[in-house]
């Protein structure tokens, strides 16, 4: 009885014993601000503005708005990595229509992505 009652003393000091949250991380990519977010949605939201991308979005029957809220929906590493995409498919020295197409197909696979999750 006495262990008993040491045991149940024990347990109830444990639980009396104030617990602090850890501070959650952000979702922040880790090395990206949120400065470096806006740049690569600007960067994105500039393809995705180009006549050619539009038109074709707009094809698919996607309205500007529709694209705009689904970038904006991207986590971080995403976006980043969709970004980064962008700027070597530029310097890869594609043609624009080459260049709409790809950029039209990264953002149709993260529109899937999106939706599936």
């Amino acid at each position: 009885m006495l262990k008993r009652s040491i045991i149940l003393f024990a347990v109830l000091v444990i639980a009396a014993i104030p617990t602090f949250a850890a501070p959650a991380p952000s979702k922040v990519v880790a090395n990206q601000s949120l400065e470096s977010r806006a740049a690569d949605l600007a960067l994105v939201r500039d393809v995705v503005a180009n006549e050619q991308v539009a038109k074709v979005l707009a094809a698919h029957g996607f309205t500007p708005e529709q694209v705009n809220q689904r970038l904006g929906q991207l986590s971080n590493q995403d976006l980043h990595q969709l970004a980064q995409n962008l700027d070597q498919i530029q310097a890869a020295g594609l043609t624009k229509q080459e260049w709409a197409w790809i950029a039209i197909a990264a953002i149709a696979v993260l529109v899937v992505i999106i939706a599936l999750s």
